[in-house]
């Protein structure tokens, strides 16, 4: 579809969307001509602001682009909470029809709860989305593991989102508290950037600062071929990360070898052909001491590639666990676990719900996470 029409179409979804929304709360709440007039108001400002939260990376050339990305992102988390609180009303008065209906105070106090709850959703979000992300500790039972790797620990990072409403400030205080942690390996499983290195390098400065004895690691997300993948490439290997494409490293202990394998994003061939996500590629020539085999593959659904493979664990992210409900009841359209441990064939699943947030800054019963792997025998 032309860019052109896809613009019209997304303005007429909007639109269509709000007048469903003005349609069954504005007359519901009744608050005489002016009440109408200013929710109407409301209404027609959020049509008009929602494109610019998709568009927030191009605001930057603006004076204020970023308090406008902030208004326009807001916008959007308040808009998505109002829509489904919308529906979720609608259907509760459908389903109270063959009781006799709700009553006239029923239907207008449910009209003004739908957007003061959005409100609190929103505000509860917002809180949850920019405080630090906690750390969530997880064993991951190894089968055969050598007495070497017992306890040897990885700190995985995902789906960051440096971009608009993330900056230097938010990511320092994530380095800091993962270099506290004193892992032996970290991990970032891609989404690290919303926007291009020229913008943002400077915001991604403290990434210098992580430290673990086997090395960080990272691999691209479908953000940063979004972002221009082969310069972030570039710009996060003078920052001393080790980007792994197809590729692996091995830490030795007592004469045995733990792979830490990484592979690109499973969508990232369609921005460049050479850079085919292959488990099997970034396995392939493993020296023969080694006995564990840990891939960093950003979207959960490279799992039955990596199981095929032999790999015992693989660390991801890209789900965010939904960031707000509704929305992690759909991921499971799209990938096949959503957030935690899991277990495919032989194949450990570890999925982030990410420590940043991607556009409106809000997270609903999807908290953010800084996680803490422990390998230990099965």
């Amino acid at each position: 579809m032309p860019p052109r029409r896809v613009v019209i179409f997304v303005l007429t979804l909007l639109a269509l969307l709000h007048l469903y929304i003005g349609l069954r709360l504005i007359p519901a709440i009744d608050l005489g001509p002016a009440g109408v007039a200013f929710g109407v108001f409301l209404l027609v400002l959020s049509t008009l602001l929602l494109p610019l939260g998709l568009l927030t990376t191009r605001l930057k050339k603006f004076r204020y682009g970023d308090q406008l990305a902030w208004v326009a992102l807001l916008a959007m988390g308040f808009f998505s909470s109002l829509l489904v609180l919308t529906v979720a009303r609608d259907l509760a008065l459908l389903l109270a029809l063959p009781f006799g209906g709700a009553n006239a105070a029923v239907t207008r106090t449910s009209a003004l709860a739908v957007p003061l709850l959005a409100a609190v959703a929103t505000l509860v979000g917002l809180v949850n989305a920019r405080r630090l992300a906690q750390v969530v500790e997880v064993e991951v039972p190894i089968a055969g593991l050598p007495v070497a790797f017992h306890g040897y620990s990885i700190v995985q990072i995902s789906d960051i989102h440096v971009g608009p409403t993330i900056k230097r400030g938010y990511l320092n205080a994530i380095v800091t508290r993962v270099n506290g942690l004193k892992p032996d390996a970290i991990a970032i499983t891609g989404d690290l950037v919303d926007g291009s290195v020229g913008r943002l390098s400077l915001h991604t400065e403290p990434l210098a600062r992580l430290s673990a004895p086997d090395g960080t690691f990272f691999v691209t997300g479908n953000h940063e071929y979004y972002s221009g993948a082969h310069a972030w490439i570039a710009e996060l290997r003078r920052l001393g990360l080790t980007v792994l494409m197809n590729e692996h490293v091995v830490r030795e202990r007592d004469g045995v070898g733990l792979m830490i394998a990484g592979v690109p994003d499973f969508s990232a061939h369609q921005f460049d052909e050479s850079h085919r996500s292959d488990p099997l590629a970034a396995a392939a020539d493993a020296p023969d001491n080694v006995r564990v085999r840990i891939l960093l593959a950003h979207q959960p659904r490279s799992a039955p590639a990596a199981a095929a493979a032999g790999f015992d664990l693989q660390l991801s992210g890209h789900t965010h666990g939904g960031q707000f409900f509704p929305w992690n009841f759909f991921v499971p359209l799209q990938q096949p676990f959503t957030a935690g441990l899991n277990r495919l064939s032989a194949l450990w699943v570890y999925t982030s719900r990410g420590t940043g947030y991607w556009g409106p800054p809000k997270r609903f019963l999807a908290p953010s996470e800084i996680t803490w792997l422990r390998l230990v025998p099965a």
